[in-house]
């Protein structure tokens, strides 16, 4: 990866996620829990991006809502994206789930069962 691309993807980090919480969060007020854009990566075309999203919620049937929301609102995170980039083109942004916090706190819950269960063994 170049440093250009490096440096694109962190900058379109940053401004999907400031849309996602103002633009888009104003708009669909059914939006909840907090949204985190953790990844974007842009294709060397620079045509379209996918960006991974993280979306903390009280319960499964919100987070999925949330997700739904962001992915609709696909083409006004484009628009928005256009009116503040300075690029020629915007890419077509795919939005993706990132379940790897999630993944990462039930390894620590399974592994902090496992030292419980047999604290001597692991000194």
């Amino acid at each position: 990866m170049t440093r250009r691309s490096e440096r694109l993807d962190s900058e379109l980090r940053k401004e999907i996620a400031s849309i996602l919480s103002g633009e888009v969060k104003n708009r669909n007020p059914g939006m909840k829990g907090l949204v985190s854009v953790t990844e974007v990566d842009v294709a060397p075309d620079l045509k379209t991006a996918k960006a991974y999203v993280s979306v903390y919620a009280a319960d499964e049937g919100e987070k999925a809502r949330t997700f739904s929301l962001i992915t609709e609102s696909a083409g006004l995170v484009r628009r928005e994206l256009a009116r503040v980039m300075r690029t020629r083109t915007v890419p077509m942004i795919t939005f993706l789930p990132d379940n790897s916090m999630e993944y990462g706190s039930k390894m620590d819950e399974l592994l902090a069962k496992l030292h419980e269960e047999d604290p001597g063994e692991h000194d």
